[in-house]
Formats: C-alpha cells, structure tokens, sequence
C-alpha cells in the first residue's frame, strides 16, 4: 500500500481537489448546490490525476526518462518496485472509476460532461504517452493551466448548474496558473536528467533561471486576478481573502529561486499543492460569504 501511495504522488493531488471546490462554490453563491455532483465531481478528478501520474510514470519508464540520477522520489516502474504490466492495470483501473463518476455526471448534468472527462483523460495520458507525448515538447505547462484549471473549474460549476458564466472562466485562470506552478517545480528539479534523455519540458526550453521566473509570475499573478474580478463584477471584496495566503507564497517563491537540490524542491513541490489548496479555499470561502 505504502508503494501504491507513492506512485499516486499524493502530493500533486491538491491540483485536482482544488478547482472542484472553486467551481462548487461559485455554484453555492449563485444559489446551486448538488451534492451527489459535488462529490462525483471531486472523486473523478481525484483519480484522473492519479490515472495520469501513473500513466506518466509507466510511460516515462519505457521512454528511459526516469534514470537513477533524478533528483526527484523514485518512480514506481522505472525503480522497480511494481511490474510495467500492473502499473498499466492501476492506470485502466483509475481511469475506470473516473468514468464511472462521469457517467453519475452526465445522467444530472448532460452530455456536455462526456466530452469534459473524455478530454481530460486523454490529456492524462497523452502527456508521456502516445506517439507525440505533449509533455516532451515543453506544452506540459499549457494542458495543465487548461486541464486544471479552465476545464476542472468550468466542468466542476457546470455539472452544479448546467450553465456557464464569465466568472467560472475569470476564477479558472488563478487556479490553473497555480498548477502550472506545481509542474514547474517538478520540471525545474528534473531539468538536467530530462534534457539528456530529449525531455524538452519548458524548464529545458527556458532554462532553470527563467523557469524560476515563470514560477514567481505565476504565482504572483494568481493573487491579483480575484481582486480584478471583483472590481469588473458583482462579486464581494471577499475574494481577497486569497491574499491571506500571501505569507506562503513569497517563502516559496524565494526557495524555489535559490535551491536546486533534490530534497528541497521535493518539499517546494509539496508546499506549493498545498499552497493552491489554501488558496483555492480561501476563495471558496469569498465566494461563499459575497
């Protein structure tokens, strides 16, 4: 079990727990709130990112991505501890209980939430998988603002209220640039070993220094953009309950500046899923008390 857990990379986790509860809320504040969907919604996203994490992991074992001298924790299949064939299987099977919460989805939200989880896991896999794995050309970045942020917001507040309004998108945009943080950090350790085996992510493309500028703009542009949705809409100045989160995103920034050892990014990498679930539900909160 201790293995499995590993493999599923708890702590990118929060990437997939946090826009639900945006997305959820925004929906209570407008006076919606199914909770059969907001739990279905939640567990789908849960395990579409453990589907990917493992898909990645399978899928960078076989392209010889995840060598010895990575910095970051070991990979399940590269390191050896559990077969290709069963990682492979726990991806199907993650994947499966996905579908299964979509399918929940769509019977009380419509046909809209098939092609919303359908192109979510196809961008879960296509990452390291497939013929021209995206995440390999330096767009890791770009799904995963997209994919975790507009589409996990916007899908999350649709299946609430089965309509859609310029404030899902605007809030989207925070969350899905804290992500990307996320796989910045993970792309800023592992830049030397991924450029000697042809895995072009953005911190390969950019180099550690600007991807290290890349992750303080994304940051720090997350904090900003509540205060700018509420002064073009109709929501409350509770939104900059974000900025509480403030004291742990400036620490992070500067460590993430000034270290490239393994052990310390491993724990920026950690602290940053944890600083998008502070984040996201301090503006759950906003919305909720505007």
């Amino acid at each position: 079990m201790r293995i499995w857990f590993m493999a599923a990379r708890p702590r990118t986790l929060p990437a997939g727990v946090a826009p639900v509860l945006v997305g959820t809320a925004l929906a209570i504040h407008e006076g919606t709130f199914r909770a059969g969907a907001f739990i279905a919604a939640l567990l789908g996203a849960i395990f579409i990112q453990v589907g990917a994490n493992l898909s990645n992991d399978y899928s960078d074992a076989r392209r010889g991505a995840d060598t010895e001298d990575r910095l970051g924790p070991v990979r399940v299949t590269a390191g050896g501890l559990v077969p290709p064939r069963q990682v492979l299987t726990a991806t199907y099977v993650s994947f499966g209980v996905a579908v299964l919460c979509g399918i929940y989805l769509i019977i009380i939200a419509g046909w809209v939430i098939l092609a919303i989880g359908a192109a979510s896991i196809l961008a879960g896999v296509l990452y390291t998988g497939g013929p021209r794995p995206y995440g390999y050309e330096g767009l890791g970045d770009v799904f995963v603002f997209l994919f975790f942020g507009l589409v996990a917001v916007t899908g999350s507040y649709y299946a609430q209220v089965e309509h859609l309004e310029w404030e899902a998108f605007a809030l989207a945009v925070p969350v899905g640039l804290i992500a990307a943080a996320i796989l910045d950090v993970n792309n800023i350790r592992d830049a030397p070993t991924d450029a000697r085996v042809g895995k072009r992510t953005l911190a390969v493309r950019l180099g550690r220094a600007r991807a290290r500028d890349l992750y303080a703009l994304e940051i720090f542009a997350a904090f900003v953009i509540p205060a700018v949705v509420w002064l073009a809409g109709d929501l409350d100045a509770w939104l900059l309950l974000t900025w509480l989160a403030l004291p742990l995103a400036v620490p992070l920034v500067r460590l993430v500046r000034t270290h490239d050892d393994g052990p310390t990014l491993n724990g920026a990498l950690a602290k940053t899923g944890m600083l998008q679930l502070a984040f996201c539900a301090l503006l759950g909160a906003g919305l909720l008390l505007s």
